[in-house]
C-alpha cells in the first residue's frame, strides 16, 4: 500500500502525487491528461484512457499436442466466458479434423463468435457482440421465461406420455446455457473496464447478482432436462388420478414460488421476494407426498417419479435462493 498526503495549491486546490512506478508502466508524460472517476463506494479510479472503446484481449491456444476434442471445446468456452474479443488456434502442422468441428460447435453454441479467418494451421475466431449491446436485465428475462417453460413441458410431457415434447425440452437447455454463458462473459468483462460497467447502468454489485441468478436459473434449467429424461421410465403406464394429480400440484405450486421470486428480482420487490421464501417449505412438502406416494410404484417408474418430485422440489428451493439475493441486495442499498 503506498500512502499519499492531500497537499493544497493556490489556496483552494488539493493534489496527490502519482506513484512514479505507475506512471512510467502506462507511459504517462508532463501534461498527459488522465480520466479521474468516482466510484459508488466513494474511491477514485484513475485511467490514462480516455475514450470508452475497449481493450482487445487474444488469446492463442496451440493445438499441435490436442487430441482431446472435449477438452478442446472447455477451453473454447473458457476462454470465451473469460472474455477475450479473439481466439487463435493453431497447430504447428495441419490442424487435426475435430478442431473444425469443435470450433462449428462452438461458434453455433454461443453469442457472437465468428470465424475470421481459417488455414491449414490456423483459425482465427472474433467476438462481434458489443459487450453492453444485450442487457443484464433482458437475457436473465429470456433466462426465465425459456426455463420455466421447459418445466411446463416437461411435466406435461410426463402426464401425457410424449417422448418427443421431452425431447424438446432437453434441447432447449442448449439456449439456456447459451445465455448464462453470455452473462458470465459480460460479468467479467465490465468488471474489468470501468467505462463498460457505467454504460450499464448497473453497480457492481447488481453485475454479479445478475450472475449468480443466471447461474441459479441455468440449475432449474438443467432440472427440468432431468424430468424430462425420466419421462421415459413411465411411458409404459398412464399416471393413476391421484397420482397425476399430487405431480400436477407440486409442479404448479413450485412453479409459483419460481415466478415470485423472479418478479421480485426484476422489480427489486423485497415483500415479493420474502414470500417466495416462506412458500419453499409448502412446495417441499407437496415434493415430498410425491415421492412417498410414488413407492407404491413398480421400482422402475417409482425411481423415475422420485427423481422428479426431487427436481420438482429443487425449483421451489433454487427460487427461494434467487428471493434471498433479493433481500441481500435490498439490505445493501440501503446501507
Amino acid at each position: 500500500m503506498d500512502i499519499r498526503r492531500v497537499q493544497v495549491t493556490g489556496g483552494s486546490s488539493f493534489v496527490v502525487t502519482l506513484p512514479k512506478e505507475w506512471t512510467t508502466a502506462m507511459k504517462i508524460q508532463k501534461n498527459d491528461p488522465v480520466r479521474v472517476t468516482a466510484q459508488p463506494d466513494g474511491t477514485l479510479l484513475i485511467t490514462p484512457n480516455l475514450f470508452e472503446d475497449q481493450v482487445s484481449r487474444v488469446r492463442a491456444i496451440d493445438v499441435s499436442s490436442c487430441t482431446s476434442a472435449s477438452f478442446l471445446f472447455r477451453s473454447l468456452i473458457g476462454t470465451y466466458i473469460a472474455g477475450y474479443s479473439e481466439i487463435t488456434i493453431g497447430s504447428k502442422s495441419r490442424l487435426p479434423p475435430f478442431v473444425r468441428t469443435v470450433v462449428r460447435d462452438f461458434t453455433q453454441m454461443t453469442i457472437g463468435q465468428e470465424v475470421m479467418e481459417e488455414t491449414s494451421t490456423t483459425i482465427r475466431i472474433r467476438d462481434l457482440l458489443n459487450p453492453v449491446e444485450l442487457s443484464f436485465e433482458s437475457t436473465l428475462k429470456r433466462m426465465y421465461v425459456i426455463s420455466r417453460s421447459m418445466h411446463e413441458d416437461a411435466i406435461t410431457a410426463v402426464q401425457s406420455r410424449d417422448n418427443g415434447l421431452a425431447a424438446d425440452v432437453i434441447a432447449e437447455d442448449r439456449d439456456v446455457d447459451r445465455l448464462q454463458w453470455l452473462i458470465s462473459r459480460q460479468t467479467n468483462m465490465v468488471m474489468r473496464n470501468t467505462s463498460l460497467m457505467r454504460r450499464t447502468g448497473l453497480s457492481p454489485v447488481a453485475i454479479v447478482s445478475h450472475a449468480i441468478v443466471a447461474r441459479v436459473i441455468e440449475r432449474i434449467a438443467d432440472h427440468a432436462v432431468r424430468i424430462a429424461t425420466n419421462c421415459a421410465a413411465l411411458a409404459d403406464r398412464p399416471l393413476e388420478p391421484e397420482l397425476a394429480a399430487r405431480l400436477q400440484a407440486a409442479s404448479a405450486f413450485s412453479l409459483e414460488v419460481f415466478d415470485k421470486a423472479a418478479g421480485s428480482f426484476f422489480s427489486h420487490d423485497m415483500k415479493l421476494a420474502n414470500q417466495s421464501i416462506e412458500e419453499v417449505r409448502q412446495a417441499e412438502t407437496l415434493c415430498e407426498e410425491l415421492h412417498t406416494q410414488a413407492l407404491s410404484l413398480p421400482a422402475k417408474p417409482a425411481v423415475a417419479l422420485g427423481y422428479i418430485a426431487e427436481s420438482i422440489r429443487r425449483l421451489g428451493e433454487y427460487s427461494g435462493d434467487i428471493a434471498e439475493i433479493v433481500i441481500n441486495d435490498a439490505v445493501e442499498k440501503e446501507n
